[in-house]
């Protein structure tokens, strides 16, 4: 078994790791940050916003039981492509959505997906503002942050509160 990683940055990451997880063909999904200029940050650097990182899951996954491909389309039906500034209830540059690449197979997947995902209208007149970016040095989170869904599951559901899941049932419902 030859394992591959995908990154994907969608907001909080205790939001983006649930819904990978569940997944056959996902062997880990690790939180933590990526694109910044400070190496191994901690989280109160990551929301000062001095460190240029993001707040982004790692996914080891299985190739043979679940493609990038299949990945990235998950990642959609995550996050709010059309907002630049942050996702629902987190705002800021920490929570930018950005899918990070590390070769140019990766690179022509998000890309044409990307794309089909503008030209469908599902957000209307709305531009696909999600960039697709270079893979940077990842730095996991503290360990207080990994699988919190699981650890917290109260605390999860006041963020999941925060607007994610509305948006998810208004847009992709029927898919």
């Amino acid at each position: 078994m030859s394992l591959d990683t995908a990154i994907f940055a969608g907001g909080c990451f205790w939001c983006m790791v649930q819904p990978f997880d569940t997944y056959p063909g996902i062997e880990k999904v690790e939180s933590g940050y990526t694109g910044g200029h400070v190496a191994n940050p901690t989280y109160e650097q990551v929301c000062s916003g001095t460190t240029g990182h993001t707040e982004a899951v790692k996914i080891t996954f299985d190739p043979d039981k679940i493609s990038y491909k299949d990945l990235v389309e998950i990642y959609w039906h995550q996050t709010d492509p059309t907002d630049a500034s942050g996702q629902f209830q987190d705002r800021g540059d920490n929570y930018r959505p950005v899918i990070f690449v590390k070769n140019d197979e990766q690179r022509k997947i998000a890309e044409k997906s990307k794309k089909a995902l503008q030209e469908s209208g599902r957000f209307g007149d709305a531009k696909i503002v999600t960039t697709i970016e270079d893979v940077q040095p990842f730095y996991p989170a503290e360990d207080y942050h990994q699988g919190f869904y699981k650890k917290d599951p109260q605390r999860f559901a006041l963020e999941e509160a925060g607007g994610r899941q509305q948006f998810i049932e208004k847009y992709w419902k029927n898919n």
